[in-house]
């Protein structure tokens, strides 16, 4: 099938499932990952993975993130800076510790067992901000401090990944990279992001409403997007992580609204869809019977293990126990950072062929409960506050 046809396919069956999704009371994220599922290798065997899949997922993703900057309150953020920091660390401690215990009492041992509990440390915020965007909460205490959370987590796991794979993988293109240096790397761009805030964007964003153009500012801003997110992965950070903080950047300026108003349609139109769905698509059935034990122990224990330390950080940090669960559930999702990471170590040889394929379908089970568990720990009457 032609990638016009594969994009058709996607938007029509993603806007029907959305559609129903919304009216049974469900998140329309939830049925767009089901419907990955359905169409790719899994069930159906209709699309599969490819370059334009990955492409239009990428470019999904950052759009997401970087609506989350524009909605997201600054002040906020610093406000809940330490309990984001809380939630992240017990967040990374909390899934380690038990995956690693999981994996010795099914004989994984050594560098394998300690790298496949790196990959359920990691958290996919992708996911819970699109949900909590669809439940009005992404702007209070629980949103800010969920978005803080996976920031942080998003940094500790990179460095841990960038170690492991130093000290312990097998690298193909010679000499491994030199962490000193990513790490410098990696603090220079957060302090240039303070910078981007306070003088680049305000300055970019007068020149795009002098554009002699119907969209020059929202032109403009997609550039800073892109440009920060194409460094944050260069630098060996998530690209998510440039294209959220682009976001802040623009929500700091007057263009905030037009850039929103305009980015919002092109994203939810086509490449959000193919995102969600994009992540489907890597669930196969392969292997799944022999691994079956090990892939529902490796999804309970992740779900519970997030679910507990990130809402123990929430707690620590003083929220009450309702704002905690909402702040666990929110952590819960691994998402396509998962996926990047264990496809990372499977390249440098921290991961065998035995475990990927079950690996692969924790994550995405783990990824489809949380939208569930976020649903749950958010009460109707539930008031948004700062």
């Amino acid at each position: 099938m032609g990638f016009l046809g594969v994009l058709t396919l996607i938007l029509i069956v993603t806007t029907l499932v959305g559609h129903f999704s919304a009216r049974i009371g469900i998140p329309a994220v939830i049925g767009q990952l089901v419907i990955g599922v359905v169409l790719g290798p899994a069930v159906l065997n209709w699309v599969q993975p490819s370059h334009f899949i990955h492409i239009f997922s990428e470019i999904g993703v950052i759009i997401l993130m970087f609506m989350a900057g524009i909605e997201s309150d600054l002040q906020l953020l610093k406000k809940y800076l330490k309990p984001s920091v809380i939630v992240a660390i017990l967040g990374v401690i909390v899934p380690i510790a038990s995956t690693m215990l999981v994996g010795r009492a099914f004989g994984i041992s050594g560098k394998e067992n300690i790298f496949i509990a790196v990959i359920f440390a990691a958290t996919s915020v992708s996911i819970s901000v699109a949900v909590l965007k669809e439940l009005n909460v992404l702007k209070g205490k629980a949103g800010a401090t969920i978005l803080g959370a996976a920031m942080v987590d998003d940094v500790l796991a990179v460095i841990i990944l960038s170690i492991m794979v130093s000290v312990m993988g097998t690298t193909t293109g010679g000499a491994s990279n030199n962490l000193v240096l990513t790490f410098v790397e990696q603090i220079i761009y957060f302090i240039a992001i303070y910078f981007v805030v306070r003088f680049i964007a305000p300055y970019l964003a007068r020149i795009g409403e002098k554009l002699f153009m119907p969209v020059g500012v929202t032109l403009v801003s997609v550039i800073l997007c892109f440009g920060m997110a194409y460094v944050a992965d260069l630098i060996g950070l998530s690209s998510v992580v440039g294209a959220f903080f682009a976001g802040i950047a623009v929500s700091q300026t007057t263009a905030k609204t037009e850039v929103d108003r305009h980015i919002e349609p092109i994203g939810y139109a086509i490449f959000i869809p193919v995102f969600f769905v994009s992540i489907g698509l890597n669930m196969t059935l392969s292997g799944i019977r022999q691994d079956l034990l090990l892939i529902v122990v490796l999804t309970v224990v992740a779900t519970l293990s997030k679910l507990i330390g990130a809402g123990l950080g929430a707690y620590a940090s003083k929220f009450d126990l309702k704002t905690s669960y909402l702040v666990g559930a929110g952590m819960v999702s691994r998402g396509e950072m998962a996926l990047i990471i264990a496809q990372i170590g499977y390249q440098a040889k921290l991961l065998s062929t035995d475990y990927y394929s079950a690996i692969v379908t924790a994550i995405i089970l783990t990824t489809l409960i949380a939208p569930f568990l976020i649903k749950s720990a958010i009460p109707k009457e539930l008031e948004i506050t700062g």
